[in-house]
């Protein structure tokens, strides 16, 4: 039996077909890329989905046996199935899988339901942002200086409505004097959520190392224990509706 961690990245995989800018720069797309560099860890086993693969990338069997998931999200949240966010919402709240939402997945409908919020925020332009380290003992920040430079990215800036982060691991400033809660943890039931803000798909910011360094840091961090639960027979369902609460 393999003592692997099972691993989905999870992309809409729709700009890349549509947008020159995007191709360019991950030409197979932004889940083949985040791939490439993550597939140096022999420890991962990893699994590419789409939105317009079958059971939009992620079938029951798959589902059941993956351990983390990287999600990828921007121009298409609302085709994604309710049910299918209602299966990953359970399993994190069991334990039994850690969640990864990168960039624009902050109005996914996978992180809203399992963080609880609408996930607004305020936004603009490109240009220049400086990731700083605010939690440099956390395991997500092993290995990150005390901030570096993305010199193009989109402006993510607060209002962030999102519920108040269980760990603050990284602080956003862009050029203009624009602040972002950048790197956010939360916990879920007996599972674990990472919300983390570069990767807009015309800007190459999954090319940084540190970036890189980030991602793989936090799939160590998500993974489940080996404590994950079954919801007992009776127990009321897990509903994606709570987002309603935060508005």
């Amino acid at each position: 039996m393999s003592n692997k961690l099972n691993l989905v990245i999870w992309n809409e995989f729709r700009h890349e077909k549509t947008d020159p800018r995007v191709t360019a720069l991950y030409p197979l797309g932004i889940h083949a890329f985040i791939k490439k560099f993550l597939e140096q860890d022999n420890e991962l086993n990893i699994t590419l989905a789409a939105l317009d693969d079958p059971d939009q990338g992620i079938s029951d069997e798959l589902l059941e046996s993956t351990d983390v998931i990287l999600w990828w999200g921007h121009m298409a949240h609302g085709e994604v199935n309710d049910e299918l966010v209602r299966k990953i919402q359970a399993r994190v709240y069991q334990g039994k899988l850690g969640l990864i939402a990168l960039h624009s997945s902050h109005h996914s409908k996978v992180f809203k339901a399992v963080v609880g919020a609408t996930g607004n925020l305020s936004w603009g332009s490109n240009r220049k942002e400086v990731i700083w380290n605010l939690f440099p003992q956390h395991p997500i920040a092993a290995g990150i200086p005390d901030h570096f430079i993305i010199e193009e990215e989109e402006l993510y800036c607060e209002p962030f409505y999102i519920p108040q982060p269980d760990e603050l691991v990284f602080g956003a400033w862009y050029e203009g004097g624009y602040i972002f809660r950048s790197g956010c943890c939360f916990n879920r039931g007996m599972g674990k959520v990472f919300y983390f803000q570069p990767g807009h798909e015309t800007c190459p910011s999954y090319y940084n190392p540190y970036v890189q360094q980030i991602i793989k840091n936090a799939i160590q961090w998500v993974k489940p224990a080996s404590i994950g639960y079954d919801i007992p027979e009776g127990c009321p369902k897990v509903s994606a509706d709570v987002t309603d609460e935060f508005k």
